[in-house]
């Protein structure tokens, strides 16, 4: 009995570590775009955001995106970052999704998850977010109402890089990919 609590314990702790590691981000040495360092690119087809680093390397990053017909592309800047965001849902998404609050203050039961960051065309926002999630299990899919989500973990990171005005690049559907290299040639950060 001793033996298997032991063994247990031991496989426990050992995918305890398993689990940490996808936390971890991944540093892409073959990213193979022109974006400047500082700049955020959102792939929407492989469901990626990428955190463009100097010398042709990237950090990449899962992401939920928007689905069909609700998805953003194109370009904008980081008008502004917020800690823990309220969410007001637009009109469309009450007439989307039917009853929804009017608001919902920041913290861990927020849709908005931890961290944000507000996208702006001209000055002017244009209700699209990258924002963390309560929900990390939609990770990879195509079902928000257009917004760019991240596990909380991930957009913590990503807005400790980010400068407010940063260029942020949003690939629409079919626009191609961000010519990245399999995850098996990358390596952790």
């Amino acid at each position: 009995m001793k033996i298997v609590i032991i063994a247990t314990a031991g496989l426990a702790l050992l995918l305890g570590g398993c689990m940490q590691a996808t936390l971890t981000t991944v540093s892409d040495p073959n990213f193979h775009r022109k974006e400047a360092p500082g700049s955020i690119l959102v792939d929407t087809d492989g469901r990626f955001v990428y955190y463009v680093l100097p010398e042709g390397r990237a950090i990449r990053y899962g992401a939920t995106v928007g689905e069909d017909g609700q998805s953003w592309s194109g370009i904008a800047t980081v008008g502004r970052k917020e800690q823990w965001p309220g969410w007001t849902p637009t009109a469309d998404e009450k007439r989307r999704l039917g009853p929804l609050p009017a608001h919902v203050d920041g913290g861990a039961h927020n849709p908005m998850g931890a961290r944000a960051m507000y996208l702006y065309v001209g000055g002017k926002d244009t209700l699209y977010r990258i924002h963390g999630t309560n929900q990390p299990e939609y990770i990879g899919q195509a079902i928000s109402s257009g917004c760019i989500r991240m596990t909380n973990e991930d957009v913590i990171d990503l807005y400790n890089r980010v400068k407010t005005g940063a260029l942020v690049v949003v690939l629409g559907p079919k626009q191609g990919p961000a010519h990245v290299a399999s995850a098996g040639s990358s390596h952790l950060n």
